[in-house]
C-alpha cells in the first residue's frame, strides 16, 4: 500500500472514533438534562352541554362521586405513593419537575403527563424511550383514562384511584 493510502485509512478511522465518542457524549447529556420536550397538543375539550355548570368546582367542595381523587402507584420501586388530583397536570418521571419521582431506570426524565379537561383524565406519553402503555396497547397520542386502569410506566404501575 502507498502511503496516502495508509494515511487515507487513517484519517477514515479517526473520523469514525470521534463520530463514535461524540454520540456517546451526546446521550450522556440527554441523560442527565433530560431531552427538550415539544409540548403536546392539549386534549380536545368535549362539547359544551346544554345547562350551565361551573368551570371550577369551588373551594371546599368534595369532587363528584365518580372522579377519581388521588393518583397511586400501584406497582415498582415508588408502590403506596400517591398524589391529588387537581386541575394542574401531573407529570411522572425521574426529573426533579415530576409530581412523583419515579425510582425507575427504565422511566424517563419527563416520561408521562396526566392532564383533566374539567370531565375527564387524559394519560400523554412525553416522548420517553421505553414507552407508556395503558394494558398491552403503546399510548402515542393522549388518550382517556379510566379511573383504576392500571398504566405502565417502565416497571412502574400507576392508576386513578377514588
Amino acid at each position: 500500500m502507498t502511503e496516502l493510502t495508509l494515511t487515507l485509512i487513517k484519517l477514515g478511522f479517526l473520523a469514525v472514533l470521534w463520530l463514535f465518542v461524540l454520540s456517546a457524549v451526546s446521550v450522556v447529556r440527554s441523560d442527565i438534562f433530560g431531552a427538550r420536550v415539544e409540548s403536546a397538543p392539549k386534549p380536545a375539550k368535549q362539547p359544551k352541554q346544554s345547562k350551565a355548570r361551573p368551570a371550577k368546582q369551588p373551594r371546599g367542595r368534595k369532587p363528584g362521586r365518580g372522579l377519581p381523587r388521588r393518583l397511586e402507584i400501584a406497582e415498582g420501586p415508588n408502590a403506596g405513593e400517591s398524589v391529588p388530583l387537581t386541575d394542574e397536570p401531573i407529570i411522572l418521571g425521574r426529573g426533579t419537575d415530576a409530581a412523583i419521582r419515579l425510582d425507575d431506570d427504565y422511566v424517563s426524565t419527563r416520561h408521562a403527563r396526566f392532564a383533566t379537561n374539567g370531565e375527564q383524565w387524559f394519560v400523554e406519553d412525553l416522548g420517553s424511550t421505553n414507552g407508556t402503555y395503558l394494558g398491552s396497547q403503546r399510548i402515542t397520542t393522549p388518550i382517556p383514562l379510566p379511573a383504576d386502569t392500571p398504566v405502565r410506566l417502565g416497571k412502574t404501575v400507576v392508576e386513578l384511584r377514588k
